[in-house]
């Protein structure tokens, strides 16, 4: 049995489409497409940060700004981990979408020894609709099923 995934993905949500080969099935393939979404907080305004005593009234000082930043970086973090978890038993990866957000779930699943090899292309895509996705990943992995 050999299963294929293909993953579309930016800082909101991601497509799994895993395409299953199995001889077991009566048409050969199986086809499943799973949707994560990431949970990342927008725009969060955290308390701190002070003002001067010389414009009470004045612009504040932020502080707090590197706080969110270790956040949404540990949200992220955490959204990749669940889309790995979805992934750990493919025997190859397809990663695209738009933004940096294949470019950091690549270098997070690179970090792990078992996934590296699997990624067999990054690509840049659009915005696209859950059929485009499925078609796009079938279309991929076509020589192979």
């Amino acid at each position: 049995m050999k299963k294929y995934v293909g993953i579309w993905l930016d800082h909101r949500e991601a497509f799994v489409v895993s395409l299953v080969k199995n001889p077991l099935f009566a048409d050969g393939n199986r086809e499943m497409v799973e949707r994560i979404e990431s949970d990342i907080e927008r725009r969060v305004r955290l308390s701190g940060g002070s003002r001067s005593r010389k414009t009470p009234y004045g612009p504040q000082e932020i502080s707090v700004d590197s706080k969110q930043e270790d956040r949404i970086k540990g949200q992220l973090r955490q959204y990749y981990h669940q889309i790995m978890q979805r992934i750990s038993d493919a025997d190859r990866i397809l990663i695209f979408g738009p933004g940096e957000a294949k470019i950091e779930l690549k270098k997070e699943v690179e970090k792990s020894k078992e996934f590296a090899s699997k990624i067999k292309k990054i690509e840049s895509a659009d915005k696209m609709t859950q059929r485009q996705i499925a078609a796009k990943v079938r279309a991929f992995f076509k020589p192979h099923l």
